[in-house]
């Protein structure tokens, strides 16, 4: 993210001095390098923020620069420290630090420019308070979940055997989630048992002649991460156990066992597969099944000695760049895939599905660097007015354009982030939602906050959560029904950071469907491709004074670059968000980060500085 102010006055020659300001979480990877050009190989594992300062200082030696390796998410940066600044430009890759973003600067009252791209495809637009549409006026797609019954006993596609298998790293290496068990699910309503019976089958005491559950991490510990037993439990003998749920198989193909010892019985199977890896690039063949069993074996061997040097009570965290764990997810994966009769998928496909990858490509990225840098000099310029939403297009429209901007959309006024007063409903069962559950899933999840107070409108001032460190922990897991929250009551929601409010009605209902703890009502609908109208569209000439004239105008052009024309088939900026949810944050934030408390905390104003630009990534 960079943002920019201007307080001192220009130089005689009419230029001014510029102070940009980066922030910057992430570390450089590897694989940054192909289309990140202020890196290079021996930056490889420092911080982005820092690297970029410094190759920039090397071409442009007089640019006063400040760089932060730091999350944007710290209360350090609170409304106070964006209001410094003229503008903010994004440059940020998932949905809740770009949510975040929108309301610092709302609340700060700082334009915004907001930007992403996808693989060919990118968009940039401009924010501005009570002006133009907010980051959160149009839902964004959320991530496709899989209910728990699909991934752990019934997978049907690939992408359920690639989610099963980084469920599976987590439970044997890593922090251990009990919304991401693997074993078998005996309460699927699907099974043959009833889910009594099945729960008292599943507990019953070794001396039945059934196995006591214990954890798969403790049970892999037990066996000292053993490849061969660890493969014939999770291939061979929970499939066995699938095939007892004989109602799951009357109208699906059934799962087939695999066995360590029958598959490596098989001569030369690995021999012709390794010969024929030689041809083509290694990541994009796909391997037989003796090789994934002979890959998910040699992983584990190297995962358990990660953990081995790590110490007691270590864990791994999942990454798709470091090679084991891709390789673990790859041979687990794979062999899941092979169990339920369904083509198996290269190394380069699962890291692709894995990390909800589309790969980036640089001369994307390069081109809506650009487009950010002209929406931010109408900006700095004063020409708010003359800002657009640009799209950048895959392939060329009927005009032969990749670029099609169109005039920046008004607020939603049903917008339950910049509406005047911010105001949803939420449905829930009040007796199965706990506070827990409202605080993390809800409020946090949903509606994007960071540190939320949460009173219930009751004429009494009840507080249900406090974002003071322990003031209502033991509230979590009671049932919201207990505090007399029912049908119509309401809730005012604060983030004292976001300097954000937001009104709660909650709507009662018995019967949610399954595996769906809450829904938002009357939220805005996702808008698929709309062709606007002629007058809504038009050619646009950057900097023109009228901000859209078609190509033939008279007008005098105050700028020298030629932005594009447009077409009638541009879509509106209601449709600008490319959605950019895959990367997630490398490292964990610090415990002080998300711990500390916000409440009302503002920093001191800073000194008089020169145009400052601050950079978020």
């Amino acid at each position: 993210m960079y943002m920019s102010k201007r307080a001192r006055p220009r130089r005689a020659d009419g230029a001014g001095s510029a102070h940009a300001w980066r922030i910057d979480l992430d570390t450089i990877d590897v694989s940054n390098l192909n289309r990140q050009f202020l890196f290079q190989k021996k930056h490889v594992g420092r911080s982005k923020a820092q690297v970029a300062k410094e190759s920039v200082l090397q071409f442009c030696p007089e640019a006063n620069i400040t760089a932060y390796h730091d999350s944007i998410m710290n209360p350090d940066y609170n409304v106070e420290f964006f209001k410094q600044f003229t503008m903010v430009m994004n440059a940020l890759d998932n949905n809740a630090a770009r949510n975040h973003v929108n309301r610092m600067c709302l609340a700060a009252g700082i334009p915004l420019i907001e930007s992403g791209t996808a693989g060919y495809l990118g968009q940039v637009t401009v924010v501005k308070k009570g002006v133009t549409e907010c980051y959160e006026c149009q839902p964004k797609p959320t991530q496709k979940t899989f209910p728990g019954c699909t991934i752990r006993n019934t997978p049907s596609e690939p992408i359920h055997c690639i989610v099963w298998a980084k469920y599976l790293f987590n439970q044997l290496f890593g922090e251990e989630d009990a919304d991401q068990e693997v074993a078998p699910d005996i309460a699927d309503p699907e099974a043959a048992w009833d889910p009594t019976q099945a729960a008292e089958r599943a507990n019953a005491s070794n001396v039945d002649g059934d196995i006591k559950r214990v954890s798969t991490k403790q049970w892999a510990k037990s066996t000292g991460y053993d490849p061969i037993k660890l493969f014939n439990k999770l291939f061979r003998d929970d499939i066995k156990y699938l095939l007892t749920m004989d109602r799951l198989w009357r109208k699906r193909k059934p799962p087939v066992p695999l066995e360590w010892s029958s598959l490596h019985n098989k001569e030369n199977c690995s021999e012709t597969q390794n010969e024929s890896s030689l041809q083509g690039l290694k990541d994009q063949k796909v391997l037989d099944v003796t090789s994934c069993a002979q890959l998910f074996s040699k992983s584990v061997e190297t995962l358990r000695e990660q953990l081995r040097e790590k110490g007691n009570g270590a864990e791994l965290v999942w990454d798709k760049d470091d090679p084991p764990a891709m390789d673990f997810v790859t041979a687990a994966a794979n062999l899941r895939m092979h169990i339920f009769s369904m083509n198996m998928k290269s190394r380069f496909d699962v890291k692709s599905m894995a990390g909800n990858i589309i790969p980036a490509i640089a001369t994307t990225n390069a081109v809506i660097s650009g487009l950010i840098v002209l929406e931010g000099l109408k900006i700095l310029s004063g020409n708010t007015e003359q800002c657009r939403t640009v799209f950048l297009n895959k392939q060329p429209n009927p005009r032969k354009k990749l670029l099609v901007p169109c005039s920046l959309d008004p607020p939603n006024p049903s917008c339950y982030v910049c509406a005047i007063k911010p105001e949803v409903t939420v449905k829930l069962n009040v007796h199965k939602v706990t506070v827990q559950m409202l605080q993390d899933k809800i409020l946090k999840e949903k509606f994007a906050m960071v540190a939320p107070d949460v009173q219930i409108e009751d004429g009494k001032g009840t507080i249900l959560i406090s974002s003071e460190a322990g003031e209502t922990d033991a509230n979590n897991n009671r049932k919201i029904s207990e505090f007399g929250i029912r049908n119509s009551s309401q809730l005012q929601a604060d983030d004292f950071l976001q300097d954000y409010t937001l009104m709660i009605n909650i709507l009662h209902s018995d019967e949610m469907e399954k595996d769906v703890d809450f829904e938002v009502v009357g939220d805005v609908p996702e808008k698929g491709p709309q062709k606007p109208s002629e007058q809504s569209v038009k050619n646009i000439t950057n900097g023109s004074d009228d901000g859209a004239q078609p190509s033939t105008s008279k007008a005098q052009d105050q700028d020298d670059v030629l932005i594009v024309d447009s077409d009638e088939e541009s879509p509106s900026s209601s449709n600008a968000d490319i959605n950019m949810d895959s990367a997630s944050l490398k490292r964990k934030l610090p415990e002080e980060e998300t711990i500390s408390s916000t409440k009302r905390k503002r920093l001191e104003p800073p000194v008089e500085e020169d145009d400052d630009i601050i950079a978020l990534d």
